[in-house]
């Protein structure tokens, strides 16, 4: 069975009210560099016409229109659609249920949704079974869902105890965290082959943790950039640029992923 969350139900209102503090510009510079940008863009096929489903702010839509791509996107949220088309006049994006897609049978070359389908409480089964109908033979589905990962497996007692304790206060079903097993079991039972899988995200975990562990703290004023660059040396740059890339690797490894890679992106495809 997957594992359950609750908190506040991933209504339309709710999304809105999330993507309310978000900026399209800045989640652009982001995913410019981000290590799941690479993953889609190496399971993408090489051409035609792809659907973000669920995009959000369109950070997706965004870069990789302007990588030569041919994304559309969509969503439920109007007023985050609208947010993306003043950032980006020229975006495609519209306003559409994922269970019921207003596309041609066949007609995408491949379908991404990142972080949506887990938010349905009766499963991801409609969401990736439209997904399936709208791909062309041989075209790709991206799709990531919580993963159930290994801290999470340890943590499952406390995770369910906590679980009951908000739905006991009034708390609502808000998403869903999926084993690699339940991701290819739902992939398939629409009709799909699954290419891979990739754990991605590892240190969302370590961040919640060190944040229990000691709050963050009102920080003092930065110094003007002037002054911090005096203060760094060419050594002390490289040191830290060092360290940095050694994290990276570590966070970055397989064992670290499959034990706290906080989302999987399955890739799959059409027959």
């Amino acid at each position: 069975m997957p594992l359950a969350y609750y908190s506040r139900a991933a209504t339309q209102e709710f999304w809105s009210e999330h993507w309310a503090g978000e900026d399209v510009d800045g989640l652009v510079r982001v995913a410019e560099t981000s290590p799941l940008t690479a993953l889609i863009e190496a399971a993408l096929p090489p051409s035609g016409p792809i659907l973000e489903a669920g995009c959000g702010l369109g950070q997706y839509v965004v870069l990789l229109r302007e990588r030569g791509r041919a994304m559309i996107g969509a969503d439920w949220s109007l007023d985050a659609l609208r947010r993306c088309r003043t950032a980006s006049p020229s975006a495609p994006v519209v306003v559409m249920d994922l269970g019921k897609l207003a596309a041609r049978a066949g007609s995408l070359a491949a379908y991404v949704s990142l972080g949506v389908a887990e938010h349905d409480r009766n499963g991801p089964g409609a969401i990736v079974g439209e997904a399936a109908r709208v791909l062309t033979p041989g075209g790709r589905l991206l799709l990531s869902v919580p993963y159930y990962n290994g801290a999470r497996r340890l943590l499952t007692p406390h995770l369910m105890r906590e679980g009951r304790r908000i739905r006991a206060a009034g708390g609502e079903f808000y998403q869903y965290a999926f084993t690699r097993r339940e991701v290819r079991v739902f992939v398939e039972a629409a009709g799909l082959r699954v290419i891979s899988f990739h754990p991605y995200d590892p240190a969302r975990v370590w961040r919640k943790a060190l944040k229990r562990i000691a709050p963050p703290r009102a920080e003092a004023p930065a110094p003007r950039p002037s002054e911090s660059v005096r203060r760094l040396t060419g050594r002390q740059w490289g040191a830290r640029s060092l360290a940095r890339m050694a994290l990276k690797r570590i966070l970055y490894s397989p064992l670290s992923l499959r034990m706290c890679g906080h989302m999987i992106l399955v890739v799959a495809a059409r027959p």
